[in-house]
Parts: structure tokens; sequence; C-alpha cells
């Protein structure tokens, strides 16, 4: 090949390569000349901007220990580097506990009993994880990997509290609770109680803001506010507003205040996120860039031996030895299986004690909350067994829709997890029916349940460390070559984004490793 009477070198191609297309682009030209290691063999893709990216590539052989988040981020960024993994899965499918139910999906529990989703086209449910904080790097991982992403309404107004002193909209709670705390800080400081703390300045712009904060009177006085909302909203006449608020002590007494939380939590402040179609897109794309090739589902581990020059792991289908291993299984699955690694390493993974967690889906056949109670998106809180009705941020204005029934976790998800399925959706239209009333049970099409406590080889929704003491920083870190992942070793207990942040710490030890070894 000749280009204006000269011939064009392997180098110079290169070096033109990279010029125009960059570092990305002439490193996929060196593998494809022969000139660049393929440790992992993958369809070369142009890269996406990230966050994250291991210095230096390296070979090696690794077996990680689930496909679940945690292990696919660790096949997926350790394949970057070059690395030849093998996944094993107990389950049949990956996600872990990142699991979208569709129409025709099947789901079994421990003991057989089977329910199958019979949604209608473009219904899902996400039995998992359902949403993602702006800041967290699951995000990120969304950005790189191409998953869409939409907003994931966490707080609306418009839904509804729901305590043993009645249900009312959430704005009407935040309304009352901001405006009684505001009177009364506002009189307790307009009458001098915080003068020794505060300047005559302080005092006046605390005063603006509080009045402000609680609309408040001009005597400091909550007697309502158009923040409370309407049964008729203004239009051509000034509406009708929601009657007047009672008294602080029934304020109080009523438990509305639990509407507020959320707002004011790091991890669920508005806005949020969902990936469009389902949470599982985000396993898809991992697969898909890891290669579904190089993960064995039904591959039940049942021996860990850690050798000098690498580590052996066997399952009921064969065994694998590799250089290293990650295990990301819960900590409290992967203390019963064999191995020598020590007491005090099955000590530690023996610490964190099992959540249960459970979640129902129900699809109706109208958008009953759309058109009647006029709510789009968001959470009603309670203060029954169900806990949460979660409304769909997606889909608006379809004919079908799906909303989570009851989101749970402890005693009040072991309730629900004993229960059969049908039992399940029984008592959460009884319980659903008192905020919502009859419409609640009508026109239900089909529902599907989950107990994550009853799903085998996952065994709880997430863990609770008793203290971050020495067994949380013992599993930080490897035992011989068997490293540990997952959000059980971050705290970001129950979010995917542990999941991915434990991930990249384990793969950057072990990468650090590697490297020194050459």
């Amino acid at each position: 090949m000749r280009v204006e009477g000269a011939a064009l070198t392997r180098r110079g191609l290169l070096v033109g390569i990279g010029a125009v297309g960059g570092a990305g682009a002439m490193y996929a030209a060196m593998g494809a000349l022969g000139l660049a290691p393929s440790g992992q063999d993958k369809a070369f893709a142009a890269p996406r901007s990230g966050d994250f990216s291991l210095t230096g590539r390296a070979a090696g052989t690794v077996v990680i220990l689930g496909a679940g988040v945690a292990g696919l981020t660790v096949a997926y960024e350790l394949g970057k580097a070059g690395y030849d993994c093998t996944l094993l899965e107990a389950r049949d499918r990956t996600g872990g506990r990142n699991l979208t139910l569709r129409g025709g999906d099947r789901l079994t529990e421990a003991g057989g009993v089977t329910q199958e989703a019979r949604f209608g086209e473009g219904v899902y449910f996400n039995a998992g994880p359902g949403r993602i904080a702006q800041w967290m790097v699951t995000l990120d991982y969304c950005r790189e990997l191409g998953v869409p992403i939409e907003t994931f309404i966490n707080s609306n107004a418009q839904a509804y509290v729901h305590t043993r002193g009645g249900t009312v909209r959430a704005r009407t709670a935040k309304a009352d609770m901001y405006g009684y705390v505001a009177e009364l800080l506002a009189k307790a400081t307009n009458a001098g109680a915080l003068d020794r703390e505060l300047t005559r300045d302080d005092r006046e712009r605390l005063l603006d803001f509080l009045r402000r904060f609680g609309d408040l009177g001009p005597k400091f006085d909550y007697a309502g506010s158009p923040r409370r909302g309407y049964l008729k909203y203004p239009a051509l006449d000034d509406g009708t507003p929601v009657p007047g608020p009672g008294a602080l002590h029934d304020v109080l007494a009523a438990g509305t205040g639990r509407s507020i939380l959320n707002d004011f939590g790091y991890d669920q402040a508005t806005p949020m996120f969902q990936p469009i179609g389902g949470m599982d897109a985000i396993v898809r794309r991992l697969t898909e860039a890891v290669g579904a090739d190089r993960v064995k589902t039904g591959a039940k581990v049942t021996k860990i031996t850690d050798q000098a020059d690498g580590v052996e792991v066997v399952w009921d289908g064969g065994r694998i030895k590799a250089d290293y291993c990650v295990a990301t299984l819960p900590p409290h699955v992967l203390a019963r299986i064999p191995h020598n690694l020590g007491a005090q390493v099955t000590a530690a993974l023996r610490t964190p004690v099992p959540v249960a967690a459970g979640k129902i889906g129900m699809e109706y056949d109208r958008r009953w909350w759309e058109m009647e109670d006029r709510i789009y998106g968001g959470i009603t809180e309670t203060d029954l067994d169900i806990t949460h009705i979660w409304y769909p941020s997606h889909g608006y204005h379809s004919e079908r829709g799906l909303i989570v029934g009851y989101y749970n976790t402890g005693p009040e998800a072991e309730l629900y997890g004993a229960l059969t399925p049908e039992d399940r959706r029984r008592r959460a239209v009884t319980q659903g029916r008192k905020i919502h009333g009859d419409k609640y049970g009508k026109g239900l099409l089909s529902s599907v349940s989950i107990a994550w406590e009853r799903q085998e080889h996952i065994q709880g929704g997430w863990v609770r460390w008793p203290a971050f003491d020495s067994s949380f920083t013992l599993l930080q870190r490897p035992s011989g070559r068997v490293y540990f992942a997952g959000d059980w070793l971050t705290h970001l207990i129950a979010w995917q984004a542990g999941a991915m942040e434990s991930a990249r710490a384990a793969v950057t030890q072990l990468h650090q490793r590697v490297l020194r070894s050459q």
C-alpha cells in the first residue's frame, strides 16, 4: 500500500489511527494486527467516558463467584484490563437481586412455590432495586454502558401519608409540620428565648425565614396555608381549600411527619433515576460487555481451596482453577461453603445478619391513581405493614399500569413472606383499600410478589452489620488469593452503587498485586 508515493508501514498506520481516533482506536488496531494482548475477547466498541479505569494491562485468570451486580462489575473491569474471567452463578440468570419481571417470567421460592408473571406488553416489575440517586456510581455505569435513564419520582406532594390519624396528601402533612414547627420557633424567638444565642440581626433574619418557611401570619401563627392543597383547585374561581389543620397536638399524634423524611436523606433526595424499561437493563448491558459465554449459570459452588499458585473452585458440575478468585456471594451464603480460608474468615462472614425484604407488583386494567387520585409517580408512606405504595414513574396515560402494592422489610416482610402469593395479594389489597378505597381492589389483572429471604442462593434482601468492626475490615482485604466484594462490604448496603464500589476496590487491589508480581 502506498500513500503519496511512500510505502505505509505498520507503525505509520498505527500513528495515523491514533491521531484520528485516539488511544482506544489505536489499541484496537494493534490487537487486530496481533501486536497487543487480548486476554478477554470481545467486539471493540468506541469507549465512553468513564470515571474509573485500572492503570496498566496485565494477564491472568480469575474465577468470580456470583454473577450479580458486584460479580459482573468485577468481570467487566478486569476484562478491560486484560484478565480472563469466568463467573459461576448458582441461579439460572445473571443479576442477583437486580431482578425485573415481565410477562411470561417465572419466579420460584424455596419450597417450590412458583409464580408466573402475566403482565401485559410493556409492563414490568422491578422486584429488586428500583431507584438510583444522582450522585451514585451506578449512573456512571449507565452512561458508560449506554443504558438510557429517566426520572424516578421518589417524593410526590400529591401522594398520600396514611397513619393511625387518617389519610392526607403528602403536601398537607408537610405544610402542617413545617407550619407548626415554624410557629413554635418563631414565637420563642420573638419572646426573647433565644437572645443568648442570637444577635438582633440574627433574630430578624430568622423570623423572616420562619414566616416564609411555615407560611405564618403576622403574629407568627400557623392557621393553614394554600400549600396544604385543595379539594377543588383554583380555576374560574378561587377553588375549595382542604379544611384547615387540626391543632398541633392532633398533627403530632397523627404521626404524619414521616412524609418529609426522604427529603432530608442524602441517599433518597430528589431527583432520582431509573433505567428506561426496567432496572435489569444494567445487568443486560454488563452481561453483554463481559460476554455471556463467560457465565456458567446453575453452578452452585461447593468448595473453595486457596493454594500457593492459584484458587481451585468446585461446583456441582465441575471444577476450575484460576490465578485468583473474587467471591461476591452474600456473606451468610458464602460462610456455609467449605473452604480453607480459616476460622477467622468464617466468623467474619457469619457476622452480618440477613434482612428480610418483600415487594408485590400489582397490574391494573386502568391507571386509576392518575385519573382519579391525580398521582403521577411517587410513594405513599404508611404505618401499615405494607409500609409503602409506589406509583410508576413511567408510562403516564397508558391503558394499564403496575404499582408496587407493598415494599416492606424486617418483621413485616417476614409476615408477608410466610403467606402464599394469593394471601399476600389479598392482604395487600385489604391494606391498600384503607388509603384508596374500594377501587384499589377493582380491575386488578395480575400480581407477582417476592420474599427475598425465600430466594435460593440469596436468602435476604440485604444484610445488617451489628457494627462496622474488625470483621468488616478483614473482609475488605484478600485472604490468600481470594478477594471479597459486594454491597455488604460498603456503607452503601442494599444499593447497587455499593456493589459497584466494592467491586472497584477489589479489582484495584488484585490488579496492583498482579502488576507488582510481573
